[in-house]
Order: C-alpha cells, then structure tokens, then sequence
C-alpha cells in the first residue's frame, strides 16, 4: 500500500489548486454533498459518506482509498464492510519543510511502531498492512500540518468491526 499525501483544508487548497491548474479534482471534492455523519457524543460515523482527511480520528473505517493526495476520504461506519481503519496518529516535529523522502520515513517509523500494540502481532507476521495519509510540503509549509494519520487493513479483504487486536 503506498504512501498517501494529505492537502491543506478546502479554501487554501482552492486558491493553491486555481494556481496549479488543478481545480477539476477540487472542485469535486467541494461539491460532494455526501458528507459523513458522526455521533456528537462519541465521535463514532454513523452514517456512510466523505469527511476532511483532516478530520479523520483513530477509529474511523474507511472504504477503499487509491488517490495519492486527497482532499476527503470515504468513511463507513465499522459494523460495515470496509477496507482500511486508521490505528493511529502521530504528530511530526515542527521546523522546516524536511522533504519529502523524510515525512514518509517518519511516518513509516511511527505506524510500524505502533502495529503490533494494536494488533498484537508484530508486522512481520501479520497478514495486515498499513500505509498512511502525510502531509505534502504545500500543506506543511502553509497549513502547519504535522499529522500523520496511519490506516491499517488487509489488501483485498473487507472488514467488519475493528481490527484492534486482530492477532492475524
């Protein structure tokens, strides 16, 4: 599973897109009206649709995702079938820009260290993947964006429920 770059939030993304000639891909993602719905008291999707990647959280599903940057990303609820889960969030430094090479081995070091504590398996005996959502140098440098969202799943297999302590 490849490493998938997140853009900043929609305005500054618009005005950045308008510049680089990208706004066909903005602009669907700005007209989608299939926005997910979440639970107020626990934070839980309860109803199937597209949110912010910035407004991912551990815990939330998500369908299958083959963009490389995204500016929203397709969540279900657990107790339906789905793709990936995000297992956990890291936060990278603060400084400059450290390229791009660097934010992937960052976040390949942070969801590595994370998968067997959420499993409870090491990687290297898990048929579960991960990959993440990381932050572009245009997001980093004008949006301050430092997160890395890691999403686990099984390449070709939909899940229901979680996979926290899947031990597969």
């Amino acid at each position: 599973m490849p490493v998938t770059r997140r853009l900043l939030p929609a305005a500054v993304a618009l005005a950045a897109a308008a510049l680089l000639g990208g706004c066909a891909q903005v602009g669907t993602a700005l007209e989608a009206d299939d926005t997910a719905t979440r639970d107020t008291d626990s934070g839980e999707v309860t109803a199937s649709g597209r949110i912010d990647v910035f407004a991912l959280s551990v815990g939330d599903c998500l369908d299958d995702q083959s963009e490389e940057q995204v500016y929203d990303v397709p969540v279900v609820p657990c107790s339906e079938p789905h793709s990936y889960e995000v297992f956990h969030e890291a936060v990278l430094p603060d400084g400059a820009w450290p390229g791009e090479e660097s934010v992937w081995a960052a976040a390949d070091e942070a969801c590595y260290a994370a998968f067997s504590d959420f499993v409870g398996l090491p990687y290297e005996e898990s048929v579960l993947e991960f990959t993440s959502y990381t932050p572009t140098q245009v997001s980093w440098e004008e949006g301050g964006d430092r997160i890395v969202s890691c999403i686990i799943g099984e390449p070709g297999v939909q899940s229901t429920g979680s996979l926290a302590g899947a031990a597969r």
